[in-house]
């Protein structure tokens, strides 16, 4: 029975091939798949499309946004490597899940208390709350790291002061 089956499927995948090729030379590559390269031409005759310049303060503003894409965190206050590897990609440098203006994939870490992030961390490494990018990242993590991590992002706002000084 699983002969018969294999036979009939390998009959129908034959049978399509042979229908393709009869479709024609477009299919093959010949000069009938090559209509698109004229395709361009008949619309710059067709229409005149007016390229306009941008004004001095939109090119800056371009130049600005380029600048501080490259950037990164080089204007944000110091964090600890740890930080940066495990929480920076979807919290932000700052711990603001925001950045360039635009909101990252996780919350808002500034202003909490190192104690409210201590507790969630253990919750998200035991399970207690669900997320799979969270629990991957303090699977491995005892719970001084996580300590060390709380603290650290608790003190966000006293080192985002310290640095407008």
């Amino acid at each position: 029975m699983k002969n018969i089956v294999v036979g009939l499927l390998t009959l129908g995948v034959v049978g399509l091939m042979v229908v393709t090729f009869m479709g024609g030379r477009a299919y093959h590559g010949g000069e009938h798949g090559k209509v698109i390269e004229d395709f361009g031409d008949s619309i710059s005759t067709n229409k005149t499309v007016a390229v306009t310049d941008k004004d001095d303060r939109q090119k800056e503003n371009d130049k600005l946004n380029a600048l501080r894409d490259k950037a990164g965190s080089a204007g944000a206050f110091q964090v600890s490597n740890a930080y940066k590897s495990k929480c920076a990609s979807c919290h932000g440098v700052n711990g603001s899940g925001v950045q360039n203006g635009k909101p990252m994939m996780g919350p808002k870490l500034f202003g909490q208390s190192s104690e409210k992030i201590f507790k969630n961390l253990v919750e998200f490494k035991a399970g207690r709350k669900e997320n799979i990018v969270m629990k991957g990242l303090l699977m491995s993590l005892s719970e001084e790291d996580l300590q060390l991590f709380a603290n650290e992002i608790g003190e966000f706002p006293a080192r985002a002061e310290a640095q407008k000084k």
